[in-house]
């Protein structure tokens, strides 16, 4: 079993590392999950122990970080409201979910407002009546940043005042003082709690006692100050943070409040969750689809943007299908549901960005170990600055001092912020184009495929048969369209449907008669009292005729009337227009190998590849064939993406390094199956999500770079005796501003 509960009161990135790592030791717990961005706790565990291994957890959290609360059905929240992984507070007894097995134990988690009083969103039958009220818990949060505002304001001024003042005033120290206090009451209480819990090395600690320190040195300034400003990257990095998580929140709001469901020759609005299988709903211009579904009356254009990226609507009328999260533009429709809300195509998206924060990437990792060894290695370091030069110079004040500048610079913060700040917004950034990624360590995968195989039909290609040519012998082109079609026109063959679609005209059925469908052959039928035969070569020669050759790929289809051979028509599937100069940009990005594995036959397999320069081609293939195919390619240190349409790819989908599926929306397959999810058909998001996965990669390593390059340089100058205290500051509040700022980067994407 599975559960995804919120957590308040988590304000640090290495203390969600320490929380993580406690509750895994946790006897019964499978696998765990703190994500500090979306302050979830994702646990797994056996079905039948999962309400001991749930009391442990929950023992275990409090020894740990007795702050960080997390918030399950069977405990009371100490706040007003608790954090929702969307970055807002919701006022309610206890939180539901949004896709996951939660068990009514999670906040609503689906990024947007609500401000009603049915469910959460989350198609589970829930029956509690809470409502969310985000006002009253963002302004709980607005007020809690104000405060500490206020704080770091009073504490700046007296700072600056006793700085100001003259000699050694009495009144100067209490001024100083009483800056420190109001800056740090809050940190030195934390450390206090944190050294009887034996949690020591963390950055409150660190603040504490460098800070402290230079008190007891009679560094007065230099003590405030350093409370001051990591107070200020504090506030800094929580709103950075906020503002990520509401960007993300605001991107996927695309979660229908309501539905109108039509019952009784009535309009009833409910809630999406309460429309069950087969029920009308209505939906009038402007609004959101609130579930997915086939038209049944109406014709309108939805705008998909939300969902897909593209700005360009798409038409839709009688016998289509609509899935949640578009918008209506125009017409009224009628929509016969097709799935529960929590199936639905808008839940499963927002339950897979939620949760894609779970799926660490290998940096991440190894970022977060670093950290848990980093902190204690360089408190025994300063120990150490501190004493040994004392006693070779004397100068014991000197080398105190040096040591106290040396613990401010080596706070963590900068990195077990900024990396995973990266990646969170790198997919937020993706996921506003379309590309939904399932995790950083996908992201991680993502940016150095350099081999990428493609199944044909439907990927590279619309997936649908269209006449591409037509070659007439006795008639006109119009005329010889009009009998192929009048002869397959009693047919439901994907064949028979691309002739009708051609001829485009009413054919007149009664003028048919006699129609025989020959097995492996193609179709006999009588025309204006005239014999008709429409299929292969087999067929012509069957009948003694010799069909003409054509040079054109593609299924052909010969027709002959009364003994005579009228001419062919050329049908195949035409290739999707950005397929071409995706190929060519994923070249560009340095992705070596194009391959594609289809099951079509050969000569057709080879002509599109060659019109879209692909390096390799494998045809003819069962789908068993196209994963032997695939792990053929795997190995000697490539990383092998698979590109498919999700429902009959599910085996070489989940064998790639990176199983990619393309046009997926709607397709529960689809999501299910791969780590990456383009939700639309256009082949050139695949090289888009490349460029946005290796930009998160370089803003990454940017960071890991500049955070331990400065660090690294600050360090060797506090051993060598050149720092100060402001320089240690800088190091620590002023590197982690800067790598904050650039992980924000990751949003923006062209």
């Amino acid at each position: 079993m599975k559960k995804v509960w919120p957590i308040e009161n988590l304000d640090c990135a290495n203390c969600a590392a320490k929380l993580e790592d406690a509750i895994a030791r946790v006897p019964g717990v499978e696998n765990v999950r703190v994500n500090f961005m979306a302050k979830t706790v994702a646990l797994t565990a056996a079905d039948d122990a999962f309400a001991q291994v749930t009391e442990a957890v929950l023992r275990r959290a409090g020894e740990v970080e007795p702050e960080a609360v997390i918030v399950t059905g069977n405990q009371a929240s100490p706040s007003a409201g608790s954090d929702c992984c969307c970055g807002r507070k919701h006022d309610h007894d206890h939180g539901c979910g949004c896709g996951h097995d939660h068990d009514h134990d999670h906040s609503c988690g689906c990024g947007h407002d609500h401000d009603h009083d049915h469910g959460c969103g989350c198609g589970h039958d829930h029956d509690h009546g809470h409502s969310h009220d985000h006002g009253h818990g963002g302004d709980e949060d607005e007020k809690e940043q104000r405060v500490l505002l206020l704080r770091i304001g009073a504490a700046a001024v007296l700072l600056v005042v006793g700085m100001l003042l003259p000699g050694e005033l009495a009144v100067r120290t209490v001024l100083l003082l009483a800056a420190y206090v109001i800056a740090s009451y809050d940190v030195l209480w934390r450390a206090v709690k944190n050294i009887r819990r034996g949690q020591i090395f963390d950055e409150n600690f660190l603040m504490t006692v460098a800070s402290i320190g230079a008190l007891l040195m009679g560094d007065y300034p230099e003590g405030v100050a350093v409370m001051t400003l990591y107070q200020i990257g504090e506030w800094f990095q929580d709103r950075a943070v906020d503002r990520s998580r509401r960007s993300i929140a605001s991107l996927m709001d695309i979660r229908p409040d309501t539905a109108n469901l039509l019952r009784d020759g009535e309009v009833q609005v409910v809630s999406p969750e309460s429309v069950a299988i087969g029920d009308l709903i209505l939906i009038r211009p402007g609004e959101k689809v609130p579930l997915d579904g086939e038209v049944i009356e109406g014709s309108s254009s939805l705008n998909t943007v939300a969902l897909t990226g593209e700005s360009l609507p798409r038409d839709v009328q009688v016998g289509d299908q609509v899935v949640s999260g578009c918008v209506n533009l125009s017409g009224v429709l009628t929509v016969r549901v097709g799935s529960l809300f929590g199936e639905s195509t808008v839940a499963r998206i927002l339950a897979l960005v939620e949760s894609s924060g779970d799926n660490k990437a290998n940096t991440e990792k190894f970022i977060t170990k670093f950290a848990r060894w980093y902190t204690p290695a360089v408190c025994a370091a300063a120990l150490l600055l501190a004493i040994i030069p004392s006693l070779v110079t004397g100068d014991w004040g000197r080398w105190i001092t040096q040591a106290l500048s040396f613990l401010v610079i080596s706070c963590p913060c900068a990195l077990v912020i900024s990396v995973p700040l990266s990646f969170f917004s790198g997919i937020g950034g993706a996921s506003r184009k379309g590309i939904l990624v399932k995790g950083a360590n996908y992201m991680e995968v993502l940016a150095r495929l350099d081999t990428v195989a493609f199944d044909k039909t439907g990927t590279l290609t619309q997936g649908v048969f269209t006449v591409t040519a037509v070659h007439p012998e006795v008639m006109s082109r119009e005329e010889l369209l009009e009998v192929a079609a009048l002869a397959e026109c009693y047919s439901n063959h994907p064949i028979s449907k691309s002739l009708q679609a051609a001829h485009n005209r009413l054919l007149d059925q009664t003028r048919v008669t006699d129609v025989e469908e020959l097995a492996g052959h193609g179709i006999r039928a009588t025309v204006d009292g005239l014999q008709v035969w429409a299929g292969n070569d087999r067929l012509m020669r069957q009948i003694g005729l010799e069909p003409k050759p054509c040079h054109h790929q593609g299924t052909i289809v010969h027709i002959a009337r009364a003994g005579e051979y009228l001419g062919h028509i050329v049908i195949s599937d035409v290739v999707k227009p950005g397929s071409a100069q995706a190929m060519t940009e994923l070249k560009a990005a340095g992705v070596q190998r194009l391959v594609m594995l289809t099951g079509d036959r050969k000569p057709v397999a080879e002509d599109i590849a060659q019109r879209l320069g692909l390096t390799d081609v494998r045809a003819e293939l069962l789908p068993e064939d196209k994963v032997t195919a695939l792990e053929g390619l795997l190995g000697e240190a490539h990383q092998v993406g698979f590109v498919g349409d999700g429902i009959n790819d599910a085996p070489v989908l989940r064998r790639a390094d990176l199983g990619i599926a393309m046009g997926a929306l709607g397709s529960d397959a689809a999501i299910e199956a791969a780590d990456v999810v383009l939700m639309d058909d256009d082949p050139l998001k695949l090289p888009l999500a490349i460029r946005i996965a290796r930009r998160t990669m370089t803003i990454v390593h940017e960071n890991i770079v500049f955070a331990l390059g400065v660090k690294a340089i600050i360090l060797v100058l506090g051993f060598l005796g050149h720092t100060s205290m402001w320089l240690a500051v800088f190091a620590d509040v002023g590197v982690a501003m800067l790598a904050i700022l650039n992980a924000m980067r990751a949003m923006r994407c062209r």
